[in-house]
């Protein structure tokens, strides 16, 4: 059983992304233990600028790496990114498991992204879309594909 581990910026704050979370969260308790560790947003006034959103990246950035499970493998969630198939995700966390890693953290910044710091940490740059999402849907995305991963890594039907 691998642990899955997703560190995001921000609560969720909308009661349907709250349950499709916890809904994802629960099915993947079949293959994966799954925990979710919300970092508070760094704060910023109507019109930052460039310098207080660096800040903020900054800031935010430590924090994320503080909750970071020692030993896991590290996943940033940014637009930069790689896009892949959720055959492709499968395979990753497959072939991760089977080299040994029993760990994955994914990392969902704020709403101005993740610091450098925290990419660099990262063994992989991951993109859901070349769309733009709220980063609490991004959660409920990932969560679903990682769902999805799994069914495929088990066998199931869920992944048509």
């Amino acid at each position: 059983m691998i642990g899955l581990h997703i560190v995001a910026v921000g609560k969720l704050k909308e009661a349907w992304m709250r349950e499709g979370c916890a809904e994802y969260t629960k099915r993947l308790g079949l293959w994966s233990s799954v925990a979710v560790t919300e970092i508070d947003e760094a704060r910023l006034g109507s019109d930052p600028s460039p310098a207080e959103i660096a800040a903020c990246i900054e800031k935010e950035g430590a924090r994320i790496l503080e909750k970071i499970p020692r030993g896991a493998r590290v996943v940033a969630l940014c637009i930069e990114g790689r896009q892949m198939p959720s055959e492709a995700l499968a395979a990753y966390l497959s072939d991760a498991a089977a080299g040994g890693c029993g760990s994955f953290a994914f990392v969902i910044g704020g709403s101005h992204g993740l610091s450098d710091e925290v990419k660099r940490a990262a063994a992989l740059r991951l993109s859901i879309s070349p769309m733009t999402f709220p980063h609490q849907l991004a959660r409920l995305l990932l969560l679903e594909q990682l769902y999805r991963a799994c069914a495929i890594n088990a066998g199931t039907k869920y992944h048509k």
